[in-house]
Order: C-alpha cells, then sequence, then structure tokens
C-alpha cells in the first residue's frame, strides 16, 4: 500500500530533489576538465535551475524562504551522490566516473519517483511525480549519449553506419 501525498508533499519533494540535483551539476561541472562534458553538466544544471522554478511557482509552503535565496543555500553535502562526487573529486575523477554517477543518480531518481506515482491517488500529485519521472529521463538519455561519447562508443547518430546488415 502506497503512502498518499498531499500536492505540497509532493511538490516539496520535487523541490528538493531539483536542487540536490543542480548542486550535484554545478560541482561537476566546475572541475570537469573535458569542455564538451563540462557544457553537458553546466547544460543540465540549468535545466534544474528551470524545474525547480516551475515546482517553486506551485509550492505553497514557507520551509524553503524565496526561490533566490533557496537556489543559493549552501549544498547539502549529506546527499549521498554529492558526498560519492566530493570523494572522486578527491581521487582526481575523470568525467567518466562523473557521469557515472549521475547515470546512477537519474536511474535512481526514476524509480523512486515512478514507485511513488504508483502509489498516488490524486491526480495532479501524481502528475508531479510523472512530470519529475519525465524530466529525469530526458536528463538519463542525455548523460548516456555523453558518456557513449567520452568512452568512445558508437553514437546513436552513427549507428546506421556501423550496424551490419
Amino acid at each position: 500500500m502506497g503512502r498518499e501525498y498531499t500536492l505540497q508533499e509532493a511538490i516539496s519533494l520535487a523541490i528538493k530533489a531539483e536542487k540536490d540535483s543542480m548542486d550535484f551539476y554545478r560541482r561537476a561541472a566546475s572541475v570537469a576538465k573535458n569542455e564538451r562534458a563540462k557544457k553537458v553538466l553546466e547544460l543540465l544544471a540549468n535545466e534544474e535551475v528551470a524545474h525547480l522554478k516551475a515546482f517553486f511557482a506551485h509550492y505553497k509552503g514557507a520551509e524553503f524562504g524565496d526561490l533566490n535565496s533557496y537556489m543559493n543555500s549552501p549544498v547539502d553535502t549529506k546527499n549521498p551522490t554529492y558526498m560519492k562526487l566530493e570523494k572522486a573529486i578527491a581521487e582526481d575523477m575523470v568525467e567518466q566516473k562523473v557521469l557515472e554517477l549521475a547515470l546512477i543518480e537519474e536511474r535512481e531518481c526514476i524509480g523512486q519517483y515512478t514507485q511513488l506515482a504508483q502509489g498516488v491517488v490524486d491526480p495532479s500529485v501524481k502528475a508531479v511525480f510523472e512530470r519529475v519521472v519525465k524530466e529525469t529521463q530526458g536528463h538519463y538519455d542525455l548523460i548516456e549519449s555523453e558518456y557513449a561519447h567520452i568512452m568512445g562508443m558508437v553514437h546513436e547518430s552513427d549507428q546506421d553506419t556501423f550496424v551490419r546488415e
């Protein structure tokens, strides 16, 4: 039996998740050495900002304060994914590892929000979770494509050239 979330609880969860993702991508971009990977990470951070703003516009609570203050608030350094990122940076991690962490995080987010959406009865609350799932899947696809590029794998746009008949 799933837990029923109010719309405000669902939006609060989404706001927190988007802020954590924004902080992760900003930090990862700040240490990326590969310019293309850096641009992808910056793009993802900016998309998280847009998602955060969209969710914030529908949030009626006061726990986060105003949007700008919240966006500029300190990073949640106890966030497990952020902690892994910092550990990897300390070990002089390359973009490959940053993207691997991002793929794991996005996949976990998709699973978590998919599961939450299945247990929600209120259609407007369900829509909040489904929106997060859709947006996160787009991020996963972008990261996966960049990972393939960094690893020298065949890019999806080149697959027809390399597929044998």
